[in-house]
This record gives C-alpha cells, structure tokens and sequence, in this order.
C-alpha cells in the first residue's frame, strides 16, 4: 500500500481537529475526502505530505514516516495547492525545465513539452504566465505537481475554477496517471459530483472524524407518492414491485408516483445533517 494510516490525532493547543482518523490506499487509487470547511480535510493531506506533525498515530507514506523523510522521499510526493503562487515573469516551458531540473538527481521527470501537452496548455508555452487564464493558471499548478512522476498526488481543491472543458480534461488526465502510471491519488472536494464519478473510494469527514466511507454511502432507489393528499418517500432496491403493490393496494387513490435514484449529494447531505 502506499498509504498506511491508523490512530491519526492532531492537537492544537487544548483543542483536538482530528480524531482517530484511519484508512488505506493502494497504487492507483483516486481517493476523495469529502466534508465540510472546517472539517480537517487540509490538516490531514498537509500531515501526509510531511509539512505538519501529528500529535499522535500511525501514519506511513510510501513506507516512510512523513515527519522524517528524506529529499528522495519528498521527490515521490506531487503537491497541487487550493492557491497558486503567481510566478508572473515566467513562461510555462521554462518554469517546469527550471522545476524539472530540481527532481534529476533524484527521479527521471517529464519532458515539459511533453507535460505541457498533458495539462493542454502547448499553445501556451511560451506565453508569460500573468497573461493566462485562471484556468490555465491551475493546469500550471498541476503541471508543476506532478513534473517528478509521483507515486502520490496530493490536490487540495484543484478544480476550482475550471470551466466544464477543462475539468474533463483534468479528470482525464487523473484517470490516466492512476491507470498507467499507478499513481495514488488523494484530493479534497467540495464538487460531489467530481468525487462520485471520479474517485474509487470516498472518505467522509467532519468535524476531524470519519463519519463514513465509499461503503456507506451505497446509493438506493426512492419511489414517492401522495396517498389522500399526504406525500410517502419509500427507499428500496425493488421499486417495481414496490410500485405494483402501491397500485394492488391503493388503486386509483395513488398519485404523484415518482422513482429515482438517491445521488451521492443526498446521502452526503444527510449524513452532514
């Protein structure tokens, strides 16, 4: 595994923000963190990317304890920022040539004109970074994290601002560094619809506590119904013979009959309630 955490607690000062906070990951998983502001989301990647010590627990990166990795360790370890640091004089290639130059001694990372591609931003190469979108500027970021080929990416709300176009993209691009390249991913989302079609595994926190994962948030069928003027929600895994039995029982006293499927946003939603 590539990612090894039990017991995790961090403290700050009298107050506790993570409790017990326990899970794996394996190569090539997408792993989304789901949860409120507030939540620990942040305190928890920063404490696996090394750049925050833990009160206490059990927490393995890679097969190495954050709080005492070396430079060839931190060499494996990609990082995408929710904010981005305006390097505006510069031009894309020549920052991750520059960038790229830091990883050698350590790994063998991408080719920038071949990373440039892989982010979709060729055509903006040589434009200077203070001229490109916020978008862009983000596809950047990205280009940045992973210039090194991670065996890990952490992404702290990396989508923001992508438009539709982009986003697809990007998702792509995450599928393709976990498939082929089985690089484990960890992000942080407030976008539940990118978590329920992109992440293979899903931990829920709040209030710095897993309050579920991917397992429990196994979505169900709703069937509803108004019955003599008063509104029924019913869920269940055989909504056709529900409705057939609504009709066998109530006949023509059975109306407004609805069916659809619960989404990731009503059971995360619930559960944050």
């Amino acid at each position: 595994m590539t990612i090894d955490v039990a017991g995790l607690r961090m403290r700050y000062g009298t107050t506790d923000v993570l409790h017990d906070i326990t899970f794996q990951a394996h190569p090539g998983d997408i792993l989304a963190l789901l949860g409120p502001n507030g939540a620990g989301k942040t305190t928890t990647i920063e404490i696996l990317e090394g750049f925050r010590t833990r009160t206490a627990g059990h927490v393995h990166v890679l097969g190495t304890d954050p709080a005492h990795a070396d430079e060839h360790w931190r060499a494996r370890i990609g990082v995408v920022l929710q904010t981005w640091r305006d390097h505006g004089k510069w031009r894309p290639r020549e920052l991750l040539t520059q960038i790229s130059a830091y990883y050698t001694p350590y790994t063998t990372p991408w080719n920038p004109d071949d990373l440039l591609a892989a982010v979709g931003l060729t055509a903006q190469a040589d434009q200077k970074i203070r001229t490109l979108s916020g978008g862009q500027r983000r596809r950047l970021d990205v280009a940045i994290g992973i210039t090194g080929r991670p065996d890990i990416l952490f992404l702290d709300e990396t989508t923001t601002g992508f438009d539709p176009a982009a986003r697809h993209d990007f998702h792509q691009l995450l599928r393709t560094l976990a498939t082929e390249h089985h690089t484990t991913i960890l992000l942080t989302t407030h976008d539940l619809d990118e978590a329920e079609h992109l992440a293979t595994g899903i931990l829920v926190l709040n209030a710095g506590r897993i309050i579920a994962t991917d397992r429990d948030l196994i979505r169900h069928t709703e069937v509803r119904w108004t019955l003599d003027g008063t509104p029924h929600t019913h869920a269940t895994d055989h909504p056709a013979r529900l409705v057939h039995d609504l009709y066998q029982e109530h006949g023509e006293n059975l109306h407004h009959i609805e069916v659809r499927r619960t989404s990731l946003e009503d059971t995360y939603l619930a559960l944050i309630r």
